[in-house]
């Protein structure tokens, strides 16, 4: 059984935030669009038995998120209960204890790690995260290369700090045998006109229509149609994705994921505010899996591209 929604898309995979904590103060974090201030967080057991229904759903990818996963104590045994329900476990951490979690993670269960790494300068890092940890995420990384696949990078690329790092973090990636993600700043339609916006948001077309030149190859991934280009650079091929999500129809035309928030609720577009169905009350409640079909359904349902 797979579920969709009224636009016949398949939702197929969960975008779970486990906790709102992180270590790290970027200043642009959209928080996975959690505007709350609660703390309730759901246990392992309370994740396991969500990812249980949604496999039986046909729900087989899941990725864990925060603020940083990598936080909660109990980050090894999430992955241990939910990998059984799983062909495809990943993570999106800022890497900051990959050096000591990436074994044991990929031991427990988890496949494959997105990075953020935003900068390969130390001031600009700092000044883009509010921490002076670029060494320790490089070591992070190192190691992630050695037990889990693909290890992708995350560069939210931004007009005035990262955007003239570009192509060095292209080569870092050939170099280090990882996946460059180059990611537009995101904002909500009411955000796009604010002088935060318009100071930090670098377009990504440009860069992509570079990249299409340059490729040896290309791609085409099935999630929101992105492609891959096969870039030479001095140390070998890297792979580059560019995820251009503002004002993009395609994007969200081919979405097929459901977002959790750390609190139990279904949240339907990362862009969106009013688009949450709870169901860690229900839960909680000792509710049947129909009944936690029904809130699946109900949340699916509530789907509709951002931009159309």
């Amino acid at each position: 059984m797979v579920l969709y929604d009224r636009f016949g898309r398949p939702v197929t995979n969960l975008r779970i935030s486990i906790t709102r904590d992180c270590n790290y103060r970027c200043f642009f974090c959209h928080r996975e669009g959690q505007h709350f201030n609660v703390r309730l967080e759901l246990t392992p057991a309370e994740i396991e038995r969500l990812v249980k229904v949604a496999s039986n759903l046909g729900i087989k990818k899941v990725k864990l998120t925060g603020g940083e996963p990598t936080v909660r104590d109990d980050i090894i045994e999430i992955v241990r209960r939910i990998k059984p329900y799983l062909r495809d476990l990943s993570m999106t951490t800022n890497g900051s204890r990959l050096k000591e979690l990436a074994k044991p993670l990929a031991k427990a269960g988890l496949d494959r790690v997105n990075v953020s790494l935003h900068s390969l300068k130390p001031d600009v890092y700092k000044k883009i995260t509010g921490v002076d940890m670029l060494d320790v995420v490089l070591d992070g990384i190192e190691e992630a290369v050695r037990y889990l696949s693909p290890v992708k990078l995350n560069m939210t690329v931004m007009k005035g700090l990262n955007d003239g790092e570009i192509w060095d973090m292209i080569g870092f990636a050939a170099k280090t045998g990882t996946i460059l993600q180059l990611i537009e700043l995101e904002a909500p339609r009411e955000m796009t006109q604010t002088s935060f916006f318009r100071k930090y948001f670098y377009p990504l077309k440009p860069v992509e229509q570079k990249l299409e030149e340059m490729a040896v190859e290309t791609r085409e991934r099935r999630m929101h149609r992105r492609k891959k280009y096969f870039v030479p650079t001095e140390y070998g091929i890297a792979e580059v994705e560019v995820v251009r999500a503002m004002h993009n129809t395609i994007f969200c035309a081919n979405c097929t994921r459901l977002r959790v928030t750390s609190d139990g609720k279904f949240k339907t577009c990362l862009l969106r505010k009013r688009d949450l169905i709870d169901f860690a009350t229900a839960l909680r409640n000792n509710a049947s899996d129909a009944e936690l079909v029904d809130l699946f359904r109900k949340a699916v349902l509530m789907r509709e591209p951002y931009w159309k």
